[in-house]
This record gives structure tokens, C-alpha cells and sequence, in this order.
């Protein structure tokens, strides 16, 4: 029998903790990674709020000393990414903590593999360009959409060529992923709504990937159902507890799902439209994903109907 070798890899962080209270667990999480003086990449609005200083005294209760750096804006930048750096560096840090959504996470990746490899974010444009690990890192979920606490995705905008590069790399991975519903209650509706959908168009996009495993159908479709329930509760009501945990739920299957099958051409091209014109990145998938997957229909239409089923129709 003739077998064509294919093989597929599955990433995800070594530690993922989940449900009320799970931020609490960020300084012990911290002293296991031998942390010293950990920069926490957040942005302005958390650090503004206080929760920035919430959770640098959970990880400073361990010994851990925290050092707040609140430069990452919404889609960053490579400047946001080489400011963090130099931060990191002048601070002493060994160790990073992100706090917030995509962008936080992104940007705290971008700090971690240049400040673990040298040179320029833009180096590792690409799949795996990175020659060494990033140093250890700790991401802290705020919201329920780009699952950026637990993969090896990193988007940073170029600002000279005015693109999102896609950094792939499975160094860009966090050590730990943390998910408290506690700190995504109360989010604004168009925030939720927005990264639901990105959380909507990981599992969709996933499920129809010619890399898809049954492994990854598994989470796709869960993620599907959940979203499908619990998304719109989310929206109409920023506190209820249940949708939040479940949707928080949801983005991460989404995330496992395409961390390992990857994404289409709604990705493709939301990501070049929020590079171009800074618009959300959430709703850039909401506005292309009816029409891409109008067009992808006739490539595998029973997958689509195992979509549509998991959506309720």
C-alpha cells in the first residue's frame, strides 16, 4: 500500500486556565516561570482603569515585580512593538504578562521575540522565522474573540507599508493562557459583537480548511454552537455571567480550531483592510464573511451544512 506522507501539528499553550477567578492564579503562574521583573503589555483604557494595577499586584504578591507598559493600541504597530522592547530591556524584565484582547497579545508577542531573538519585528514576517523562543509569557484574556492568549498568530501592522504582517510562528506561542470571565463582564456591545464575530469567522474558516482534522472539527463546531447561543445574550446584556463564561469558552475552541487548521480569504483580506484604513478587525470579518463563504460553497457544501446545523438552522 502506497501512503502520501501528511502530517499535522497541534499547538496550543502548555497551561490554560479557565473560569471565575482565573486571574488570580497569574502570580504563581509567574513564579513557576521563574519570573524576575515581568512587563505587562496592556493598553491605555485597562491601565487607565485600574485593572492593569489589579493584576500587577496579584503577580507582585508572589515576588514578582511588574513593570506596566500600556503602549498597545488597537491593531499595533511595529513602533508600539519597539517601544515595548526598549522598556523591557531598560527595566530588567526576563518574563512578559499581557492583559486584554488581540492587540495586547500581539503586541506582548512582538515584545517577546524580539526581545528573545534581537533584530526587527518585521524579520519574522512569515511562518517560523524565529530562530529562538520568545522569553515567558503569560496572557490574560479580556475579551471573547481573537483567542490571542493561546496561539501562534501575531499580527502587527507595518506603518511603513501600511499592511498587517502575519507572523506564524509556533515560538510566538504563550506558556500560559488565563480566560476570567470576571474581567470581560461589562464590556461595551459593540466590543463583544465584534470579537464574537472574529471568534465566529475562526471557527467557520477552520471547519472549511482544506487542513482541517477531526480534532479541529471538534472545537469548530462546538465553538459554532456556543457562539450561536450565547453571542447575542452577550451583546444584549454586558453582565449576564453565563454568556460571558460560555463565550469565553467559545473564542478559545475557535482559537484551538484555527491555530491548527488555519484561516481563508476572510482573513486574507479583513487583516489588509484594518491595516489600511485602522478599522476593527472583528467587524472586517463580519462584513466578509457572508460573502467569502457564498463563494466557497460549491468547493464543499455538505461542510457547510454541518455549519449552518451548528448555527441552528
Amino acid at each position: 500500500m502506497s501512503v502520501v506522507h501528511q502530517v499535522y501539528g497541534y499547538y496550543m499553550p502548555t497551561v490554560n486556565l479557565m473560569g471565575a477567578g482565573a486571574a488570580q492564579e497569574a502570580g504563581k503562574q509567574a513564579k513557576i516561570l521563574g519570573g524576575n521583573v515581568a512587563l505587562l503589555v496592556t493598553d491605555a483604557f485597562l491601565n487607565q482603569s485600574g485593572l492593569a494595577k489589579q493584576i500587577a499586584e496579584i503577580i507582585e504578591a508572589e515576588g514578582v515585580k511588574v513593570v506596566i507598559y500600556p503602549g498597545a493600541e488597537p491593531n499595533p504597530t511595529d513602533k508600539n512593538v519597539h517601544d515595548g522592547v526598549a522598556v523591557f530591556e531598560n527595566e530588567g524584565c526576563n518574563m512578559i504578562v499581557s492583559l486584554g484582547g488581540g492587540s495586547a497579545h500581539d503586541c506582548a508577542k512582538g515584545v517577546g521575540l524580539v526581545a528573545g531573538n534581537g533584530g526587527n519585528i518585521r524579520d519574522f514576517e512569515g511562518v517560523d522565522k524565529s530562530e529562538k523562543p520568545m522569553v515567558p509569557m503569560i496572557a490574560i484574556n479580556t475579551t471573547a474573540g481573537t483567542a490571542s492568549e493561546m496561539t501562534r498568530f501575531c499580527i502587527i501592522t507595518d506603518t511603513d507599508r501600511h499592511i498587517k504582517m502575519a507572523i506564524v510562528d509556533w515560538h510566538a506561542t504563550p506558556n500560559v493562557s488565563i480566560n476570567d470571565p470576571l474581567l470581560m463582564i461589562g464590556k461595551p456591545a459593540p466590543l463583544t459583537a465584534a470579537t464574537g464575530m472574529d471568534a465566529l469567522t475562526h471557527a467557520v474558516e477552520a471547519y472549511v480548511s482544506t487542513a482541517a482534522t477531526p480534532i479541529t472539527d471538534s472545537a469548530a463546531l462546538m465553538a459554532i454552537k456556543l457562539i450561536s447561543k450565547y453571542l447575542r445574550r452577550a451583546v444584549a446584556n454586558g453582565n449576564d455571567f453565563e454568556a460571558r463564561d460560555k463565550m469565553a469558552y467559545a473564542q478559545f475552541l475557535a482559537g484551538m480550531a484555527f491555530n491548527n487548521a488555519s484561516l481563508g480569504y476572510v482573513h486574507a483580506m479583513a487583516h489588509q483592510l484594518g491595516g489600511f484604513y485602522n478599522l476593527p478587525h472583528g467587524v472586517c470579518n463580519a462584513i466578509l464573511l457572508p460573502h467569502v463563504s457564498r463563494f466557497n460553497l460549491i468547493g464543499n457544501l455538505e461542510r457547510f451544512v454541518d455549519i449552518a446545523k451548528a448555527l441552528g438552522e
